[in-house]
């Protein structure tokens, strides 16, 4: 099987050639390229391919398409809304995931956001190295707030058991509740989780549901002084519309790393000019632990493909 890598899987080489090894000493070819996105360039790298694999990379099904003996998609990521499905879907293509390679890197940064959020550290931060002191910038504590999740999944629930160590009240919402979930989670009609919560983090997978969920509408629905944490997909938000609500005085704050684009994002987008709106450039995944584990997750989907034993398969 020839294997290809079409971009960083963000470890060391020395990881990436431990992982690598078996499949080369079983007499698979592997090769590795940094991330170019252009269609053009990606073809003539994966043409020969009978295996993709990629992290967070667009890819379209052009690409997909020109890869004659493509076989198998190995994604280097939770989601894959970044990769035409229907093209795989028509070559009879398997698709994997990295399911759970950061489940805790998304809930600690969930978590950290609200936080710095209810603690104003961007705000003290900056007044203590210009020589100023905290006046009217006393924060409140996480404990003892309502946290409202918005898709408890694996990072949903690793979320809410953060938050509870916190001392915090802690509702649910989803489309299947399946009785694996903490059982600690209320779990309420989204109405309500909004009209209740202190704080709505979000950490639910983008879809034809979620898509816009949080509207001016569902905003509208919150509590008065609440804040909003996305650590899930950016499209799953107006993001003018909650820009709105908080240069308006609506929301008291949100922590946002995802966006409708990848960043860098353009200079004129709205959450980067709102109030009191902590921005990352989605990096909630991104710890050095969770990196060493999607990369031994991903060449483990190899293998088991290999076998006829997939796993983490989402198509």
């Amino acid at each position: 099987m020839h294997i290809v890598l079409l971009e960083s899987l963000g470890v060391p080489q020395e990881v990436l050639a431990a992982c690598a090894r078996p499949l080369v000493e079983a007499g698979h070819t592997f090769h590795a390229y940094a991330r170019e996105d252009d269609p053009q360039t990606q073809i003539a790298r994966a043409r020969d391919a009978d295996v993709l694999m990629i992290a967070n990379m667009p890819l379209c099904g052009e690409v997909i398409s020109a890869c004659p003996n493509l076989k198998f998609i190995d994604v280097a990521f939770t989601g894959v809304d970044h990769v035409d499905l229907e093209a795989a879907r028509a070559k009879g293509i398997r698709v994997s995931n990295a399911a759970g390679y950061s489940t805790q890197a998304v809930a600690e940064l969930a978590v950290c956001l609200m936080l710095s959020l209810l603690r104003n550290v961007p705000q003290v931060d900056e007044r203590c190295r210009n020589g100023r002191d905290k006046s009217g910038l006393v924060g409140t504590e996480l404990g003892g707030k309502t946290v409202g999740l918005i898709g408890v999944g694996a990072i949903g629930a690793r979320t809410a058991n953060l938050c509870r160590a916190f001392g915090c009240k802690v509702l649910g919402y989803k489309r299947h509740v399946r009785g694996d979930e903490p059982s600690f989670v209320e779990f309420v009609p989204l109405d309500e989780l909004l009209a209740r919560s202190d704080i709505v983090s979000l950490h639910c997978p983008l879809n034809d549901d979620s898509r816009g969920l949080i509207d001016r509408a569902a905003i509208a629905g919150m509590k008065r002084g609440a804040y909003l944490i996305n650590v899930a997909r950016g499209p799953v938000v107006d993001s003018q519309a909650l820009a709105d609500a908080l240069n308006s005085g609506y929301l008291a704050g949100a922590g946002i790393d995802v966006f409708e684009a990848e960043p860098p994002l353009s200079a004129d987008h709205p959450l980067l000019h709102s109030k009191n709106t902590i921005v990352t450039p989605h990096v909630a995944f991104a710890s050095a632990e969770s990196m060493e584990a999607r990369c031994r997750i991903v060449f483990d989907n190899i293998q088991k493909w290999l076998e006829g034993t997939p796993v983490n398969v989402v198509l």
